[in-house]
């Protein structure tokens, strides 16, 4: 192997790029635990970066399209968001701001909501998750609801209503 310095200046990039990305990508890979304790936290605001950590046995960056590919017991982790994830794959497209998970997908948001699909993607601006199935399946989603009764009224009972002045 030829000492680094004396690679060419394109292939110092290329060096740095492998050496840093993981990092980036995968944060410090420190959170081995994290996947089974969500937290809530306040949104976030507009302009404010805030660390999406995707870690797995196999990872690869294309520069040109901006897509880093994460393949092999993939493990998510959004805390900005509440969002904790596993799936197969994980696709990050940076410009489009959207993350694709695929293959036995599981998400968990807040500590409580989750769905369970072959795929899922999660637009980053919208706050939003699409989940598509296996073809012939279905997808699977538990939200925690509040039972609390609205207005003071008993469950299951009609809506209470105004009477009804008549006018002369």
């Amino acid at each position: 192997m030829m000492p680094h310095y004396q690679l060419p200046h394109f292939h110092m990039r290329r060096l740095a790029l492998a050496l840093i990305l993981p990092v980036v990508v995968l944060g410090a890979m420190t959170f081995p635990n994290q996947l089974q304790t969500a937290t809530a936290q306040t949104p976030q605001k507009s302009g404010q970066n805030r660390p999406l950590y995707i870690r797995g046995k196999v990872q690869e960056y294309n520069s040109k399209t901006q897509v880093a590919t994460i393949r092999g017991e993939v493990e998510l982790s959004y805390p900005a968001r509440g969002i904790q994830a596993t799936a197969a794959q994980a696709q990050y497209f940076t410009r489009e701001r959207q993350i694709i998970l695929s293959g036995n997908v599981y998400v968990l948001q807040q500590g409580s909501n989750s769905i369970k699909a072959d795929s899922v993607t999660y637009l980053i601006d919208e706050a939003r998750f699409v989940a598509t199935p296996k073809q012939g399946s279905q997808v699977e989603s538990i939200y925690m609801v509040n039972d609390t009764p609205v207005n003071n009224q008993a469950p299951g009972s009609a809506p209470a209503t105004a009477p009804v002045k008549k006018s002369n």
